[in-house]
């Protein structure tokens, strides 16, 4: 898991260049779990001033591929990062605010689900996510549940 440390450990343990950019988005990401591309983008900005989407795109790219980084695509929503990598965990998502949080998985290691027919597959993850409202969303003021 890549929930504590330095960014700068990450790159060099992957094996990638430490770069101001990938720093600054290691460190966006890890403050700010479970965001899209362009709000890293925007938090990347504040942190460097001029960064391009498309260069905060290429580092997400490159360090989802060097294992630093996991990537979700909840239905209906942009992909997301985070820094926790490596144990299965799944997310709860808010159908009303979006809001996503980590939960761990109910039962065993990894993969945690066994289908009734691997077809052949070595299955080394699962993704669960699971729906619903959020206790602010479900106490406050509640908005229609997206589609």
């Amino acid at each position: 898991m890549n929930t504590d440390g330095d960014p700068r450990e990450w790159l060099r343990a992957a094996g990638l260049r430490v770069t101001a950019p990938r720093v600054a988005v290691l460190k966006a990401v890890a403050a700010r779990p479970h965001s899209d591309a362009d709000r890293l983008a925007a938090t990347v900005r504040q942190a460097l001033g001029t960064v391009s989407t498309q260069a905060v795109y290429d580092v997400l790219r490159a360090c989802v591929n060097a294992g630093i980084l996991r990537r979700i695509e909840p239905a209906g929503s942009s992909a997301l990062y985070e820094t926790r990598i490596g144990d299965n965990h799944h997310h709860l998502v808010c159908r009303s605010c979006d809001t996503v949080v980590d939960v761990d998985c109910a039962v065993g290691g990894a993969p945690c689900l066994e289908p009734d027919d691997s077809h052949g597959f070595a299955i080394d993850e699962a993704e669960v996510v699971f729906w619903g409202l959020c206790p602010d969303c479900r106490t406050g003021e509640q908005v229609a549940p997206r589609a």
